[in-house]
């Protein structure tokens, strides 16, 4: 059964910012429907054009690209909330693959209402924006940690990222495990998105492990100590800044 905006379970959490009646009724619209799929499936694919755009409802994904020789080349993970697909229209073709990496529910807009979207409603407009701004702010956060900080310091700052985010869409726990978020990639995947070996990885993780920062196993990170690894990751433990949602 589709999930009709005005009853989105994203929309109650605190990381999204509130929609306005007028939004809410054009969202009403703009959204064509649900997409299910399982993990590992390809949603979009690189060098293509989809004639759909999506909103991650629920489950995580990866994004990658294919680099010449073949390899896989992780770009970031994708979280409930996150808007996907926009390159299609707007730069002729898919830059990158998008991957299911557990089963995954996408909200779907038709690719040829995003115009629609520019001259009927520019508050919602300005919303996808912004999204794409905190994008490019977010890549440009990721070349300054990999040219900038050592393997502890890049695993310890996205940890403290992904924590984060999950917690401020409800995926975290309450009480004495708080720090407690699903995270179900593969330590090649994170290590491939920070620019490390999986040896360098996996040494790493048990360093933390052993510091009682964090640690990560059978698909759930578990942040021990927030200051302690913000300290390692030389990065403040902040709230995460409220964001529009499509």
């Amino acid at each position: 059964m589709v999930i009709p905006c005005d009853k989105c379970p994203l929309r109650k959490q605190p990381l999204f910012v509130p929609f306005t009646e007028t939004e809410l009724a054009f969202m009403l619209t703009f959204k064509t429907g649900e997409l299910t799929v399982d993990a590992g499936t390809t949603v979009l694919m690189e060098g293509a054009n989809s004639p759909l755009l999506f909103t991650v409802l629920s489950g995580m994904g990866t994004r990658y690209t294919t680099l010449e020789n073949g390899r896989r080349q992780v770009i970031n993970f994708l979280f409930p909330g996150d808007f996907i697909g926009l390159q299609g229209p707007l730069m002729g073709e898919m830059k990158h693959s998008v991957e299911a990496s557990t089963p995954m529910v996408l909200c779907t807009f038709r690719r040829n209402d995003l115009w629609n979207l520019f001259r009927t409603s520019p508050d919602r407009a300005y919303d996808l924006t912004w999204i794409s701004a905190v994008e490019e702010h977010f890549l440009g956060e990721t070349i300054a940690t990999l040219g900038q900080r050592d393997a502890a310091q890049r695993i310890a700052w996205a940890f403290l990222r992904i924590e984060k985010r999950l917690r401020a869409v409800g995926l975290g726990r309450s009480g004495a495990n708080d720090g407690m978020v699903p995270l179900p990639f593969r330590q090649a995947d994170l290590a491939d998105a920070l620019g490390l070996s999986l040896v360098h990885t996996n040494k790493t993780l048990s360093r933390l492990r052993a510091e009682r920062a964090a640690q990560w196993s059978d698909g759930v990170l578990n942040v021990l100590d927030r200051e302690g690894l913000a300290a390692i990751a030389m990065a403040e433990p902040d709230a995460e800044q409220k964001r529009p949602i499509l």
